[in-house]
């Protein structure tokens, strides 16, 4: 329904964005999405009131919700306006292109209608008049972190919030900002500010009270929320349920059953509701009673999806028990999607292989192509007929939409490899890897070795920071280890494969050719890279720096300017990496047109890490996780062993992976490529054959 909405909406076709959203919030009246769509259609629609009604019932459905709050914020804005201010402003601009004012306005009337373009270029317009005006320099921070560019966001309404103290917009948008970047102490600060100016914004006290809990001061958000349910019309089915939260995170799971149980009624299908019930009831030890309670809403609500899950929850997984409750939600949705996917789950956990091919048939029959029964029914084929089951996927293949068919090719290359067509297997993933070329990133280039490096420069004694940076060669499985770390650590960045990476050396191709010219100077390359870690939301160089790409080359800047810096380096042999990322790709896209090229990149990639390695150029580690990809908890052991700390291990580290040694089974059809790749393997430790 969403996505129906947001393409009217795109058209401008506000009347049938409502129709639409009312529709929604008819069907789910306890859906706080569905109560903002409609504020939003509405607010599109010119319907100010009314949107300002249905943005306040989804607050309180969800009062601890940063987007509503800030869509919130856009309407009162909108609603300070005229009816007609847009055009008067329209009129003023062309009278006088140098009425700074006029613009202002109308970019906030843009915010205000969620038209963010048409925002951004009125912006331009009044930066061209005066580019430090205060009101510009706010409305460049909002429509910064309307983007989700917080980095930028930040620095900017920092600067506004000091020009214009008293702004509630500014302050309001200041604080989402810190939120976004995780300074939640200065997030509440300015949202404390924006109530002291406009105590009327009293929606503003349940995002405060979830400010409080995510700072670890339960104590200060009870006191909050107390507040908030004797305020009039405070005490909502949001505000329980976060006081039923807050509740919880204080050890009173009694309490939190008072603030919770009336809202099963209510919210009978609200997950978050119903995952609080299960934690309260679990920490009482009260399985009895959660049996009996939702049993009762499911006698009353039997078609609820989420109703049945928490109700499985109540059972030991893969127990008979679990196994009666999927067969009572079988009875009551027959064709209901995820119910027969928990079947088929179950039918695997007990061993029986054929009730979950034939789970999967009728889920493939119900939704044809969809991925569960699918891969079930391969798996199936897998073992007592491989030819067919490659045919299987193939006609899945001719069938599938083109922009679905390069993860059906990948699919394609990993059955044919399990049902041992080697070379059929190969030549899918490089004819895949060819077609995709164009639209993925160059490999990264690669320096060749000095006579000479630079000598290391000394650790002072007070120095507390010690960064590390973590790199691994395209199907190396570095994307394991850091699953692994993510788990562990909150100082990790990956946002170098995100959408918003660092603008630093470190992310550019022409550093090496830089470094090599003086046109970068070893010590800036060090010096940017500092000056981005407080916008990449950390407080000193203690980081994990997940990069894009290594080369020895960049030791030039790290041995004088980093030397307490740390590398670790992922590896698995370099033949199963070459088949890994012919098979798999790699976490960034890399482009590759022939085996031969991807094999000689390997060759001279590795040969630097062995040169790292023997000549130990910098303090670094071989994490090598040939046996224990796809393990979690022995990954875990592993890094823990070398951080020299316990570490929980991650709930996952990805699809399973090959196994250590698959390439044995390439040595023909890769014999060429890994002929190359041998004697490198051999340096870094692996067995010649």
């Amino acid at each position: 329904m969403q996505d129906q909405i947001v393409e009217a909406l795109r058209r401008n076709a506000a009347d049938e964005a409502v129709q639409l959203a009312r529709e929604w919030t008819q069907a789910e009246p306890a859906q706080p999405q569905a109560h903002r769509w409609l504020a939003l259609s509405l607010q599109q629609q010119g319907q100010y009131d009314a949107a300002q009604e249905s943005l306040q019932q989804a607050l309180a459905l969800a009062p601890d919700s940063a987007e509503l709050h800030l869509q919130h914020a856009g309407l009162l804005l909108a609603l300070r306006q005229f009816e007609a201010a847009d055009n008067a402003l329209d009129r003023t601009a062309e009278l006088n292109p140098n009425e700074q004012s006029a613009y202002v306005m109308q970019a906030h009337l843009a915010l205000g209608r969620n038209d963010l373009d048409e925002a951004e270029r009125i912006t331009h317009l009044a930066a061209r008049v005066d580019p430090d005006h205060p009101e510009v320099v706010a409305l460049q921070g909002m429509l910064a972190l309307r983007r989700g560019d917080v980095s930028r966001a930040l620095p900017l309404l920092s600067t506004a919030s000091q020009l214009l103290p008293n702004d509630p917009r500014v302050l309001y948008a200041l604080g989402f900002a810190h939120m976004s970047n995780g300074t939640l102490a200065f997030a509440e600060q300015c949202f404390r500010r924006v109530l002291e100016l406009n105590p009327a914004l009293t929606s503003l006290q349940g995002l405060l009270v979830q400010l409080a809990l995510r700072q670890g001061n339960t104590e200060g958000a009870a006191a909050l929320m107390q507040t908030v349910l004797a305020r009039p019309g405070g005490d909502t089915p949001g505000v329980r349920r976060l006081a039923g939260e807050i509740a919880i995170q204080a050890g009173q799971p009694l309490q939190a059953l008072e603030h919770l149980l009336p809202l099963l009624e209510q919210w009978p299908a609200d997950r978050q509701t119903l995952q609080l019930l299960l934690m309260a009831w679990q920490r009482l030890g009260r399985e009895a009673q959660a049996r009996e309670r939702l049993d009762a809403a499911l006698e009353t609500h039997p078609q609820e999806h989420n109703l049945w899950l928490a109700r499985l929850a109540v059972e030991k997984v893969g127990s008979d028990e679990a196994v009666a409750v999927v067969e009572r939600w079988l009875t009551a949705m027959p064709d209901h999607l995820p119910a027969l996917e928990t079947r088929l789950r179950l039918h695997d956990m007990q061993k029986d292989a054929a009730g979950a091919e034939a789970v999967a048939r009728r889920i493939i029959e119900l939704d044809p192509g969809r991925s569960s029964g699918e891969n079930r029914v391969v798996e199936a084929l897998l073992e007592r007929d491989p030819a067919a089951a490659v045919a299987h996927v193939q006609q899945l293949l001719d069938n599938a939409p083109e922009d679905g068919r390069a993860v059906m090719r990948g699919w394609l290359g990993m059955v044919q490899d399990q049902a041992g067509q080697r070379a059929e297997a190969l030549k899918t993933w490089v004819d895949l890897h060819v077609s995709e070329a164009p639209r993925r990133l160059p490999l990264p280039p690669q320096a060749k070795a000095p006579q000479s490096w630079p000598d290391k420069g000394d650790v002072a004694d007070d120095v507390a920071a010690r960064p590390m940076f973590v790199w691994g060669a395209p199907g190396s499985g570095v994307e394991r280890v850091i699953a692994a770390i993510a788990a562990a650590s909150p100082v990790l960045r990956g946002d170098r494969f995100g959408p918003n990476p660092p603008n630093d050396a470190f992310q550019s191709y022409h550093t090496l050719q830089d470094l090599s010219t003086g046109k970068l100077d070893p010590a800036q390359l060090v010096s940017v890279w500092r000056e981005q870690l407080r916008e990449r939301g950390l407080a000193d160089a203690n980081v994990i720096d997940w990069l894009l790409w290594w080369d020895n080359a960049l030791l030039w800047s790290l041995r004088p300017q980093l030397p307490e810096g740390r590398l670790l380096v992922v590896l698995r042999d370099p033949r199963d990496m070459l088949l890994h990322w012919l098979a798999n790709g790699s976490p960034a896209p890399f482009a590759v047109t022939s085996v031969n090229e991807a094999a000689e990149w390997l060759v001279r990639a590795m040969t630097q890490v062995a040169t790292l390695h023997e000549q130990d150029l910098y303090p670094h580690a071989l994490v090598r996780i040939d046996g224990i990809g796809n393990d979690p908890a022995k990954m875990a052991e592993h890094l823990g062993s070398l951080f020299g700390v316990v570490m929980p291990p991650a709930q996952t580290l990805g699809p399973p992976r090959m196994a250590a040694g698959h390439w044995r089974e390439y040595q023909d059809t890769l014999s060429a490529a890994f002929a190359q790749l041998t004697p490198i393997a051999v340096r870094l430790g692996y067995p010649e054959a």
